[in-house]
């Protein structure tokens, strides 16, 4: 028989992971948005705008505040944005 890849803990590790996957994303959307506040150079802005929009893809948000989103590129819109699907997890 094959030895198991992973111990016990560490498939319940992954698992938890998983489970709170959406609340990492959001706050790691959190932390984009204050790095978007004190970015200095366009350069900055751009890689971290393509972070933003990597992690709202992996949060399954919808298509057109996405689009809407990376159109203005408005470190304000993502904030209140963000704000709303917070205030909306902390419901569920």
């Amino acid at each position: 028989m094959a030895k198991s890849e992973r111990s016990k803990y560490q498939t319940g590790v992954i698992s938890r992971y998983y489970d709170h996957l959406d609340t990492i994303m959001l706050q790691k959307l959190g932390e984009l948005v204050t790095e978007l506040y004190l970015a200095d150079t366009p350069a900055r802005q751009n890689q971290l705008w393509q972070r933003a929009q990597r992690t709202m893809l992996k949060l399954k948000l919808p298509p057109a505040i996405i689009e809407h989103i990376m159109e203005k590129r408005s470190a304000e819109i993502l904030a209140k944005n963000l704000q709303d699907w917070l205030a909306n997890k902390k419901k569920k």
